[in-house]
């Protein structure tokens, strides 16, 4: 009896093949395990369970080698991954774009070589070679996972993670991508959308606040189809987790309307059971199953302490992986009894994959207007920027502030890229980026469906970022999101992923100066503008009228390989009638042209973008050898032919001939001015009427004329 006892145990999962005991202290609302077995079952499990030890192993030998990873969370979530890739993600190696494949999510992505480590046993194009190469120059296996960029392409990775808490909220953005996309493109018919969404994180995801913002979204929504595995092992970086946090994890959850489940993440039968039972779940709840984990499991020196988050470990690898019943001396082991599991996987899951295909050809010859907006989606093919251009008639506007000419372009633009969705961090009425008749996204309601165009993420800015990121990851929708300039830094963190991700997002940012006026120095952001100008690859666009404002628009669409900050004002400037319209539309495709050029001899140049543009075309109207340079978008401008940018700022201009004038601080304009002047704004405002700020602080053309002294 007691032979029959431990033999079920180790079957479940409850003990490992080597011997050593899970972690048993822990609180459960709910535990699963196995009470009987069948033959395959048992077959099953044990498949899993030397699949996670060997996954262990290469992680283990791969850490080492690099002298430079965290063992931690793929040595304790082994058995988590032996499920999910073993036997609950539908998945097709050789297709790793297959639209309707689950997505996983490494929130915790300094535990990098537990994907890495799954993504080469589950059979995707990640050779042995490459893992072996963890965390070297070049290689697919970088420190932290990278969504496949200009820098590197690993197949199955869905997202950049390693800012704790962002993997959460990109895994919303992705469960609300597919409930959009299954309300959009599935028919009575035909169903192509149904995937799942799975997280994995861990004790610092849960601390970050960016995890509470989107698991409120998450809930409120209804995205049944998320599903969250938290690694729940007691340890942080510098202590036991209890040192930091004492809160009752799955009860916060519950209370803003999760399903929470708790587990022994080392028991194989009993996450099965957990992941099976949350993909069933239809209640309108996303699922967070709390694992019970041992970090470092497998290496008995480290394993349950706060020194196995890191490397301490490596110096016991060989010792421990005998204790795992991996060879000492055979490094990255795989058995093949493991890889010819995984082949009977990947044939499970091709089966899958090949009845969707069928599917699919069946609902795109019943829809074919529906498939060619999905695939275009896909492909992100929409109209060039001369054919939304030619689209887009004139403005034809008074004095406006460029967020209300926004109001109006943003629909244009929405009418033209059918894919296009906005969003606002509950400011639609003041941002002005509603998409008219584009409906309102969300579970149920009177106007809320999930088909819907525009997203209410409430007063959460970190949320609304990692949540359009995960749109953009999952492929189909070009997200565009709004809030006021100055709570920019609110998502600051997630606009620097979005732009190592090189994803095509877009930020509305609006009230974007001391004109802001009565709100005050709190709402005014002079600092704002050129903080975001410091971020590689992202295009920072500050229109100076309602034209620029069309080719803003445009070009944050039309730019598909990084993200876009639209900038606009709350206040009214006037429009640059004197210059025809396609010279401004282009010219901010191209960052910067010339508004106004000399009659005479060339002796000065002077800059501007936004509002105070009008004051610079005002002040030299009339100055024959004054040339005025608009410069909406320094990036795109220093993208430029050195050809081009010559014909604007000629350098036979010293820089006792350079001016440039903006409502924020002065340090960016200096490389264009090479020293010369710069009428800016280096401290912080006050509160007083827009205008008399802008005056006060010296942004009229009067102050600008007198500066320059022509």
């Amino acid at each position: 009896m007691k032979l029959f006892t431990a033999f079920v145990a180790v079957a479940a999962g409850l003990t490992s093949i080597n011997g050593f005991a899970p972690n048993v202290a822990f609180k459960t609302r709910h535990f699963a395990s196995a009470t009987s077995l069948s033959s395959t079952a048992v077959d099953m499990k044990s498949s899993l369970a030397t699949a996670a030890n060997e996954a262990r192993g290469l992680a283990m030998d791969s850490i080492a080698a690099a002298k430079s990873g965290h063992m931690g969370l793929p040595l304790g979530a082994a058995e988590v991954g032996a499920v999910l890739y073993g036997d609950q993600m539908q998945y097709n190696p050789s297709d790793p774009q297959w639209m309707n494949r689950d997505r996983f999510i490494l929130s915790a992505g300094h535990g990098s070589m537990f994907v890495y480590s799954w993504l080469n046993l589950a059979g995707f194009d990640l050779p042995m070679d490459e893992v072996k190469n963890f965390r070297q120059h070049h290689s697919m296996t970088p420190g932290h996972p990278e969504f496949p960029n200009s820098e590197h392409n690993t197949p199955g990775i869905e997202c950049t993670t390693g800012p704790l808490g962002q993997g959460i909220a990109n895994a919303a953005g992705f469960a609300a991508s597919e409930k959009m996309a299954a309300a959009r493109f599935n028919t009575a018919d035909h169903k192509i959308f149904d995937h799942h969404v799975f997280a994995l994180c861990g004790d610092g995801c849960i601390q970050e606040g960016v995890s509470h913002e989107a698991a409120c979204f998450a809930a409120h929504e209804k995205l049944d189809n998320l599903i969250v595995l938290y690694d729940s092992n007691d340890v942080t970086l510098d202590k036991m987790a209890d040192y930091t946090q004492s809160e009752d994890v799955g009860a916060r959850y519950e209370a803003v309307g999760w399903d929470v489940t708790t587990i022994d993440g080392h028991d194989i039968d009993a996450v099965t059971k957990a992941v099976a039972d949350a993909k069933a779940s239809k209640n309108g709840k996303p699922t967070m199953i709390i694992c019970r984990t041992v970090i470092g499991k497998g290496i008995p020196d480290i394993e349950g302490t706060n020194a196995a988050h890191g490397e301490a470990g490596v110096k016991f690898v060989d010792a421990s992986k005998a204790g795992l019943g991996l060879p000492e001396d055979d490094k990255w082991f795989v058995s093949d009894g493991t890889r010819s599991f995984f082949n009977d996987v990947q044939a499970k899951n091709k089966a899958i994959y090949d009845d969707w295909q069928k599917t699919y050809t069946a609902w795109k010859g019943s829809n074919p207007d529906l498939a060619t907006q999905l695939e275009n989606g896909l492909a992100k093919k929409q109209p060039s920027a001369d054919e939304m251009f030619a689209a887009i008639p004139p403005m034809a506007a008074p004095a406006e502030a460029t967020r209300v000419s926004g109001a109006k372009i943003i629909n244009n633009i929405a009418e033209l890229v059918p894919t296009y969705i906005s969003g606002s961090a509950d400011l639609h009425g003041s941002t002005r980026n509603y998409i008219e008749g584009g409906g309102n996204f969300g579970a149920g309601g009177a106007d809320k469906t999930y088909a819907g165009r525009n997203l209410y993420y409430g007063i959460r800015e970190h949320a609304m970022g990692s949540i359009m990121n995960g749109f953009s990851y999952h492929g189909i929708f070009t997200p565009s999101g709004s809030t006021f300039l100055v709570f920019a830094d609110y998502l600051r963190a997630t606009i620097r992923v979005a732009a190592l991700a090189e994803l095509g997002v877009s930020y509305v940012f609006t009230h974007d100066s001391i004109g802001v006026g009565e709100d005050g120095p709190t709402h005014q952001p002079v600092e704002t503008v050129s903080g975001l100008r410091v971020i590689p690859n992202l295009d920072v666009i500050r229109p100076g009228d309602a034209e620029e404002t069309v080719g803003a628009y445009v070009a944050s669409v039309d730019r598909t390989d990084g993200p876009t900050a639209l900038i606009f004002s709350r206040q009214n400037m006037d429009q640059m009638d004197g210059v025809d319209v396609d010279t401004r539309r282009q010219g901010v495709l191209k960052g910067g042209y010339v508004a106004k050029k000399e009659t005479g001899a060339l002796d000065t140049i002077v800059m501007a973008s936004g509002s105070e543009m009008q004051h610079v075309m005002k002040a030299f109207a009339d100055s024959p050898t004054v040339r005025v340079v608009s410069m909406p978008c320094m990036e795109r401008f220093d993208r430029q032919s050195d050809e081009y940018k010559e014909s604007v700022l000629p350098s036979s201009v010293p820089s006792s001939g350079r001016f440039a004038m903006e409502a924020g601080v002065s340090a960016p304009w200096y490389k264009y001015t090479l020293g010369g002047k710069v009428v800016g704004v280096d401290r912080f405002g006050f509160s007083a009427p827009g205008d008399i700020v802008m005056k006060e602080l010296g942004m009229t053309a009067e102050n600008i004329k007198a500066v320059v002294g022509k």
